[in-house]
């Protein structure tokens, strides 16, 4: 945990935060709560983000993946793929999450893969399918992201 690794980002996309001075990689991360659970995102675009999250130290009393824990994953994968939908002048926040969890996983490596439903001017939907590593469906989510002005915010860290 907490070792760097590369997220693979648009050229577009990373030269139009490079010219802002802003560190797209820590602006995109997976956040505290993400590296406690060792989320990785692999990559991220506004039609696509990719991560990982190890069942180990993410499971219930029963040993199964937790589902708050395949929620998290979701969520912080819709959440880049809206951030950068919006660009550097919004921020995204979630609104509305759901999840259907269809089998359980005891070990190994969850993949989440985020791609748009809805991508407008005020809110980004966007539908996240985590799988095991066999590929079968553990978890199928929705989330929904008000995009906000950003006003000159920026996340902590960025």
């Amino acid at each position: 945990m907490g070792e760097q690794h590369a997220v693979k980002f648009p050229q577009e996309v990373l030269d139009e935060y490079a010219a802002l001075g802003i560190d797209l990689p820590s602006l995109f991360s997976a956040g505290h709560l993400g590296e406690r659970m060792d989320i990785r995102i692999l990559e991220a675009a506004a039609d696509r983000v990719v991560g990982t999250m190890p069942v180990e130290g993410n499971t219930q009393p029963y040993g199964l993946l937790h589902g708050g824990a395949s929620a998290v994953l979701a969520e912080t994968l819709g959440s880049v793929g809206a951030m950068l939908h919006g660009g550097h002048t919004k921020i995204a926040v979630g609104v509305d999450l759901n999840c259907t969890h269809h089998r359980g996983v005891r070990s190994g490596l969850v993949t989440g893969t985020a791609t748009p439903v809805h991508r407008g001017r005020s809110t980004a939907t966007y539908e996240i399918v985590v799988t095991d590593e066999q590929d079968k469906r553990v978890c199928t989510a929705r989330l929904t992201c008000l995009l906000r002005d950003a006003d000159g915010q920026q996340p902590a860290g960025a």
